[in-house]
């Protein structure tokens, strides 16, 4: 690592911690867990392992999975995934992630648009209306962005579908880099139950890098002591 970046500072620490606990305490409160995914070859090379996953579902600091690294020459592209206001920081953190890549910067806002099922006449006599709310919260966050980093190429784009997480993982074909707020599923069992569905799929199946900001409420619970 040293002798390809020479003006970078690296250490290295052991810990007799398991893992998970290990890269959470290493993180502190405001660096950045790097993890990869296991490149083991066939289909569980696409795969997310439990550390990974682990490390993405408590971390309270930004998460970066290494994914399709070698697949081909950079695109110029930055993809953030958005939903709603309270991805603003998530947004900042993709332009950021632009700037220092000299590339453009797409917010992709997708909508499923089954969410609202309850009666689908009443949802089909709406979707007009959702639509344009749909795109009010895009408009909001791109503007938003892009007064505050001007020299930066912002684009925002609005899809509705049936499957939100299809049309990220097929956007992140074209991406250098994709971002997204982490999504907490509270009652979910298993390994990254505190995942979104979204999100879990994406740290498994991106095309390029992901790198995930946690969206932490009072509710969530602690990470590891």
């Amino acid at each position: 690592m040293t002798a390809e970046h020479p003006g970078l500072d690296v250490t290295t620490e052991y810990s007799s911690a398991d893992p998970v606990t290990s890269l959470y305490r290493a993180g502190g409160l405001y660096g950045t867990v790097v993890v990869g995914h296991r490149g083991r070859g066939g289909f569980h090379s696409l795969l997310l392992g439990s550390v990974g996953l682990g490390i993405a579902a408590i971390a309270r600091t930004p998460v970066v999975v290494v994914r399709g690294v070698g697949e081909g020459e950079e695109r110029g592209a930055v993809v953030a995934a958005v939903r709603d206001g309270n991805d603003l920081v998530c947004a900042r953190h993709a332009a950021r992630g632009a700037e220092l890549r000299k590339a453009t910067l797409s917010l992709r806002h997708v909508w499923n648009v089954l969410e609202p099922v309850g009666n689908v006449i009443p949802m089909l006599d709406a979707m007009a209306g959702l639509a344009g709310e749909h795109e009010r919260v895009l408009t909001s966050l791109t503007d938003t962005v892009h007064e505050e980093f001007p020299g930066l190429t912002v684009e925002g784009e609005a899809d509705k579908s049936i499957s939100v997480a299809g049309v990220l993982v097929e956007a992140s074909r074209g991406a250098d880099l994709l971002v997204m707020g982490g999504r907490r599923a509270p009652g979910r069992l298993g390994l990254g139950r505190n995942l979104g569905r979204v999100t879990h799929t994406l740290l498994h199946h991106a095309h390029c890098p992901v790198l995930l900001v946690p969206r932490t409420t009072a509710g969530d619970a602690a990470g590891p002591s």
